[in-house]
């Protein structure tokens, strides 16, 4: 449903609100591109007078947690401008559960770095809507293969899991996480 204007007003947002976290994360939205990896078939999007003013994409995908293959709803491209943080709008978030729902996933799925452990706490522990899970590899393939580089991505990050249509207590061990 977005035109071309929406997908380069995303890719605007994305690199701005990604880019002091580090240049190669702003990267993947040069060129009007409004997705990293793979496109988002789910896009929530809060636009205010400046325009978008904050985003979040899901994507089912099946991902290997140890041994077990699991449908998943992955949940990313999550992001609020920089001039609204600390202002409450990432609360926002809870509006994507009916949605999860909807799809009919088990579980909600995504990937964070350790740094925002005290704000997701904050944000979804302490109000029961999911559970962060450290100590857990995550390994993709890189979306853009370069001779230069190895295929495959391994990342120390938190684990973000929204029991959806099963209990937490299903989500299997592993300590390690394959997108497939």
């Amino acid at each position: 449903e977005l035109q071309l204007a929406d997908h380069i007003e995303l890719s605007d947002f994305f690199r701005n609100t990604y880019g002091p976290t580090g240049a190669c994360n702003a990267r993947p939205f040069e060129g009007n591109r409004s997705w990293a990896g793979a496109r988002p078939e789910v896009r929530a999007i809060g636009y205010d007078a400046h325009g978008v003013a904050a985003h979040i994409g899901i994507l089912r995908r099946f991902i290997k947690v140890g041994g077990v293959d699991l449908l998943v709803a992955e949940l990313g491209l999550y992001g609020v401008r920089p001039d609204l943080e600390g202002l409450g709008i990432s609360h926002s978030v809870r509006v994507m559960y009916p949605v999860l729902q909807e799809l009919g996933v088990p579980f909600g799925f995504g990937t964070v770095r350790p740094a925002l452990q005290k704000h997701l706490t904050r944000l979804l522990g302490r109000r029961g809507l999911a559970t962060v899970v450290s100590g857990v590899r995550v390994r993709s393939t890189v979306p853009d293969v370069n001779t230069e580089f190895p295929p495959v991505r391994v990342e120390d990050v938190l684990i973000v899991v929204f029991p959806i249509a099963r209990p937490m207590s299903d989500w299997p061990t592993g300590m390690t996480i394959d997108r497939n």
